[in-house]
């Protein structure tokens, strides 16, 4: 396991310390726009690209979007960063809503943020496109049909194997005016397809009804190429736990008024008419034939012995999505928080960042048996504003990236 120290830029600690946390969570405002901030951020995007590259996408000290990456054969070696063109949007980059970059085939790389409206908890999904691997990009572009000054947050973008891009969102447009119709509870997934790397895209599609409000989507391959994901869910009236879902087909998008009824895949039975803004982690287990299904990771509450426990927890779910309730675990860490998942064939990593009040660690669990056992490590400190840990990955290539006030580190897990 190497750690890769790489240059970087100011920002905010931002998320949620889930030491002693309350039962009762109030609804941040952390997509109000820029310009009323007093401080940077730095929530980052990363992705591999096919040559091996390393690239991340994010915010620097002036607030301009900003990409960056390292050859496959020298990481810590940078690129000078540079500057997209946004056309002056307002760019959310700050605990669960950061910039994104994925990469398909054919040359395309495309990067999404979110651009807050004025109303508070309202925006747009933005994306930028290239055809040449990143070198340039194309001016943002709205992804979505629905242009309403409503919720449209927290998008999550993924290349299925067939190289259509798949980008899921948070929407609002189902909820009736104040005052008129049936209560609405929570907000709804919607998504999209687009077949040629962003150039065009097919009709927006709900894929469920009931979604929490600031939590971000989870996203991954499943064993024949095709995409699932996963997602804080509203079951009843406020228990939130996590619904999963596989992603239509390009061609077999569902009509209007068409929706599914999510798996369940967590069953804490959190009690909570609010949205935590800490979401899951998903990962595909491509280890066995005989055993496909999935890794997941994510923070909740339970009841224990008439107590509430909060803590992140792992388990391993089937090829339908529902969990295996044996596998079910919390991380060895009661201050875990903002865990992400990956896995290739038998080795699993599930990364977190922890904090004590004074130096915040990151540290990660490591499995070589598909899950069964975990040894825990310490992969890095600092003190001082940081972001959520990510993991990235490109067939066996695993990394971590984790940006603080100072650079952007980067861990290789892969083995």
């Amino acid at each position: 396991m190497r750690f890769l120290k790489q240059s970087g830029f100011a920002w905010m600690l931002c998320g949620l310390l889930i030491a002693g946390m309350a039962t009762s969570l109030s609804v941040s405002a952390q997509n109000k726009p820029m310009k009323h901030a007093h401080r940077a951020q730095l929530a980052t995007g990363a992705a591999l690209a096919p040559d091996g590259r390393l690239w991340v996408v994010g915010l620097n000290e002036r607030g301009q979007l900003f990409t960056q990456s390292s050859p496959a054969q020298a990481l810590g070696q940078w690129t000078a960063p540079v500057v997209l063109n946004t056309q002056q949007d307002e760019i959310a980059a700050e605990g669960e809503s950061r910039p994104k970059m994925a990469f398909g085939p054919q040359g395309w790389a495309v990067v999404t943020y979110t651009q807050p409206l004025p109303k508070p908890y309202t925006g747009f999904v933005r994306m930028l496109r290239s055809t040449d691997g990143g070198q340039t990009f194309s001016a943002p572009f709205t992804v979505h049909q629905d242009r309403q000054e409503i919720t449209h947050r927290f998008e999550s973008i993924l290349f299925d194997a067939q190289g259509n891009l798949h980008t899921l969102w948070i929407d609002k447009r189902d909820m009736p005016p104040k005052g008129t119709g049936p209560k609405y509870i929570g907000a709804a997934i919607y998504g999209n397809v687009s077949k040629d790397g962003g150039t065009t895209f097919g009709q927006d599609y709900k894929l469920a009804d009931h979604s929490c409000e600031c939590c971000r989507i989870a996203m991954t391959h499943t064993p024949d190429g095709k995409v699932a994901a996963v997602w804080r869910h509203v079951f009843g009236e406020q228990t939130r736990d996590h619904g999963f879902a596989f992603l239509p087909d390009a061609s077999a998008v569902p009509a209007q008024g068409q929706t599914k009824i999510p798996v369940r895949s967590t069953f804490d039975d959190w009690q909570i008419n609010a949205c935590p803004h800490h979401g899951p982690g998903l990962a595909v287990n491509n280890a066995k034939a005989t055993q496909t299904g999935f890794h997941m990771v994510w923070f909740g509450i339970r009841k224990q012995e008439g107590q509430d426990v909060a803590g992140v927890r792992y388990a391993r779910l089937n090829d339908k999505g529902q969990p295996l309730l044996d596998t079910v675990r919390a991380l060895p860490d009661a201050r875990a928080e903002h865990a992400d998942v990956m896995a290739h064939k038998q080795r699993v990593v599930v990364v977190w960042r922890a904090s004590d009040g004074s130096a915040t660690s990151l540290k990660a669990w490591v499995s070589d048996d598909e899950g069964q056992n975990f040894s825990l490590k310490v992969l890095g400190q600092t003190t001082g504003p940081n972001d959520h840990p990510r993991i990235v990955q490109r067939s066996e290539k695993m990394l971590v990236v984790w940006r603080d006030t100072k650079e952007i580190k980067v861990y290789d897990v892969s083995q």
